[in-house]
């Protein structure tokens, strides 16, 4: 539920800041994109904004309408070898077995449980559906939020071995600082459980919980043993937010259509993206391809990348994408600088 006199105020202080990075940028000439190489994809960026935010401009926005819209696995952060939250269900596996020791016999837990990759690597996206909300039902919001904080501060990645919420693309933080300070407001849509992400966007994107959109579990109003109210997570599902449930649920949570939209997948972003571009006015349609084995991943399987069930880019997106306009982000040619910590 959107609260309006705190988003007054952030449109208000948004509007001012705007004002102070413009004039600060005009002064000092910085760069607001600086892991960003000098081709099309950060021109593209850089006028957008300024053509929407210049109240000279024929494409200008005014601030109540300035959002702009952020898948998060595989544009925001790293998705492969397999989404984090994903692996964060798969870790609490052996747990919730313990605790309902019927389900180690019966698939797909029996697999998690052999620790074969292969077996894993094989679930169908309706198993892998079937442990999150098993792995993630039972508790207090409230305890959720615990679980998902402690797994995060000691859980690592395993190409990196360092904490997931450390491999948030630079560039991409970059350019949410950058709409941000041009007086965008910046949401998160994700197929994700936005129970999961909202626990650690605003410390790793700027992003608050309030404005993070994901696939939601039902809650149960109920009371603890002290008779003190309580909700829990219920193993049913009520926002569905993958393909054209993000425009579906982030229209029925927020009522706007957003003006600039980011993403990467032809399985979850495509109609996010072609609905952005479709609105009236200067509109921007971005997606990342990750086309960079020695820094990161690369995987399509446009422009005959390797193929993917993980973050799949098909060919016909980037077809719809060359034929629409959308700026067509390489990780290999764009970005100097992948993550945070990169020298």
């Amino acid at each position: 539920m959107i609260r309006y006199p705190m988003l007054t105020r952030r449109l208000f202080s948004a509007a001012v800041l705007a004002g102070a990075t413009v004039s600060a940028r005009a002064q000092t000439g910085s760069d607001p994109l600086p892991s960003w190489k000098d081709r099309a994809a950060k021109d593209a960026i850089l006028k957008f904004v300024r053509d929407t935010t210049d109240q000279s401009s024929p494409n200008f926005v005014p601030p109540a309408e300035r959002i702009a819209e952020f898948d998060q696995d595989g544009t925001l952060w790293v998705e492969h070898p397999l989404y984090t939250q994903v692996v964060f269900c798969l870790d609490h596996v052996p747990a919730l077995v313990k605790e309902k020791p019927e389900l180690g016999q019966r698939e797909p837990f029996k697999a998690v449980l052999s620790g074969s990759r292969d077996a894993i690597a094989h679930l169908s996206m309706r198993e892998i559906f079937e442990i999150v909300l098993a792995t993630q039902s039972g508790m207090t919001v409230e305890a959720f939020q615990d679980e998902v904080g402690k797994w995060l501060a000691t859980a690592k990645h395993p190409r990196w071995n360092r904490a997931y919420t450390d491999l948030a693309y630079q560039p991409m933080l970059e350019v949410l600082q950058h709409f941000r300070a041009n007086g965008y407001r910046t949401f998160i849509a994700t197929g994700g459980s936005a129970g999961f992400v909202r626990e650690y966007a605003d410390k790793v994107y700027g992003i608050p919980p309030e404005q993070v959109c994901g696939t939601e579990q039902a809650f149960r109003y109920g009371y603890d043993k002290d008779h003190r109210p309580i909700l829990t997570r219920e193993p049913r599902l009520i926002l569905n937010n993958l393909g054209a449930g993000k425009l579906e649920n982030f229209w029925l949570l927020y009522g706007r259509r957003p003006y600039a939209a980011f993403g990467n997948s032809s399985s979850d972003d495509q109609q996010m993206l072609e609905y952005v571009k479709a609105g009236s006015g200067l509109r921007l349609s971005a997606v990342v391809l990750h086309d960079d084995a020695e820094r990161e991943y690369a995987y399509g399987p446009a422009q005959g990348l390797p193929d993917t069930t993980v973050g799949t880019f098909g060919q016909a997106m980037y077809d719809v994408a060359m034929k629409q306009g959308w700026v067509i982000i390489s990780m290999k040619n764009d970005w100097t600088r992948l993550f945070p910590f990169d020298a």
